[in-house]
């Protein structure tokens, strides 16, 4: 099947594939957005070998030999005896390669985190592999994959002993934009209109292995009881086992995603400590950076640039989701999300939700705005003066002197901008010119599902963004 999206991705792999030198690939990404069938289907027969390790605490070092051995009888090795260390198991990889005649041989190993067991050697072996054998070929180009940033982090990129600055080139999968999304479902046969697929992408996300589990004889409310709240559903677990297969203690790195779900304007570190109750110092640094690095919080500055004063964001839909409806759900409704309907707390949800899926689609924004190609910074804003307490949530200041100040609004119609929303922004423009001094002209921009009507205070509005312009 045709690879959906991934358009610069397949450019980078492309230029890696053509470039006649030993090219060391490291493809990062969180868990489930991709990463494996990319490599796959994009090298499907380009591929000399290919090997993925298995995942689980409790995988040995035996099993994994043991299946790297099988891979290398699967590519055309020879029956030697078993591996019994990964310098072994390499060099039954350098006699695989070695006579091979190819204009250009593509070396995959996934899921490498957990390869690397303690005691396990695996680090080592691979160095020797690519300092001794594969850094001499110009036909080779070995690409590493896994889920654990931290982990990819800490002995790729910055790695200090034989490693370091071997790395030649790195791919990093992001989730599905709605565009992909909907180019995803067309290819898959799922008939949903825009509104939906950003309901979906609202629970799920722009993960490509929840979007595959859908279901296309089934509605949007009907797929997300199916996966989530049938007996035995699917993802019920999910939430938990991803973030347990990622990181080794991951109770920390789940109390403060806990945390930053209960708000809409995300938190300062202070903040997190005493939601989480957990203690400051380097060990929150670090779960904080990890959880960056896998895509499920985003730091944002606040327009002031003072680094304490910086916002922390959940901006994982699945998790927020599964955090406000799934945990603690005893309620034993298979039809639990469709029976919300017309609930209250659904629709407050339906807001915060659509403010996650317009922070990450803000070059889509951009682009309907007519700035994708200008130099662009993009912040919060809490007011510490002013009562009622004033936010803005995105504001994207430009570098020719202009800051859209964003006001998300998720409707099932047309939205009217009345006067106590129009006075709202008012005083929001206001409290943010005094307390920031800013020259810039402010340009109140309203990004919304169906856009503005011509009644009420639409004037007032310099530009409006709709559903559609994000599915560009």
């Amino acid at each position: 099947m045709e690879i959906i999206g991934r358009i610069r991705e397949q450019a980078e792999l492309r230029r890696y594939f053509e470039s006649g030198k030993p090219e060391f690939i490291a493809v990062v990404g969180r868990r489930r957005v991709g990463k494996t069938y990319l490599i796959r289907e994009y090298f499907a027969d380009e591929m000399s070998f290919c090997f993925s390790g298995a995942v689980g605490k409790n995988v040995t070092v035996k099993y994994q030999l043991q299946s790297f051995d099988q891979a290398i009888l699967k590519y055309g090795g020879t029956e030697d005896a078993a591996s019994q260390y990964w310098a072994d198991a390499f060099c039954k990889l350098e006699k695989l390669i070695a006579p091979m005649s190819r204009q250009r041989h593509v070396v995959f190993i996934d899921e490498l985190p957990w390869l690397d067991a303690p005691k396990s050697d695996f680090l080592p072996a691979l160095d020797h592999f690519w300092n001794s054998f594969a850094s001499s070929r110009p036909d080779l180009m070995l690409i590493v994959c896994g889920s654990a940033a931290s982990w990819m982090t800490r002995n790729l990129f910055e790695n200090k002993g034989g490693l370091h600055n071997r790395i030649t080139g790195r791919l990093t999968l992001a989730p599905f934009t709605l565009g992909e999304c909907e180019a995803f479902f067309k290819a898959h046969d799922i008939v949903m209109n825009r509104y939906q697929i950003a309901e979906m992408y609202m629970v799920f996300g722009g993960i490509p292995y929840y979007l595959n589990m859908l279901e296309k004889s089934l509605g949007p409310s009907q797929n997300v009881d199916r996966l989530l709240f049938i007996k035995n559903a699917p993802l019920k677990n999910e939430f938990n086992e991803v973030y347990h297969s990622l990181f080794a203690s991951a109770d920390r790195h789940i109390g403060i995603v806990r945390a930053l779900a209960r708000t809409r304007p995300g938190m300062t570190r202070d903040e997190i400590i005493q939601a989480a109750k957990i203690p400051g110092g380097g060990n929150l640094t670090k779960t904080l950076a990890e959880l960056e690095q896998c895509g499920f919080i985003e730091r944002y500055s606040d327009f002031t640039k003072r680094k304490k004063d910086a916002y922390f964001r959940l901006i994982d839909p699945f998790s927020l989701f599964w955090l406000k409806y799934v945990e603690g759900n005893d309620l034993k409704d298979e039809y639990y999300w469709t029976n919300l309907l017309d609930d209250g707390g659904r629709r407050a949800w339906s807001g915060h939700a659509f403010e996650l899926l317009c922070l990450l689609h803000v070059a889509q924004i951009k682009t309907r705005l007519g700035i994708s190609g200008i130099s662009t910074q993009v912040f919060s804003w809490r007011s510490r003066k002013s009562e009622p307490a004033a936010q803005i949530d995105l504001l994207i200041a430009r570098k020719d002197g202009v800051i859209n100040l964003c006001e998300m609004k998720y409707t099932l119609h047309p939205y009217t901008l009345n006067k106590e929303h129009e006075q709202s922004l008012q005083l929001k423009r206001m409290a943010f010119l005094s307390e920031t001094g800013t020259r810039a002209a402010l340009h109140t921009t309203m990004v919304t599902t169906y856009g503005l009507t011509d009644q009420g205070y639409r004037g007032s509005v310099q530009s409006e963004v709709s559903l559609d312009d994000i599915f560009c």
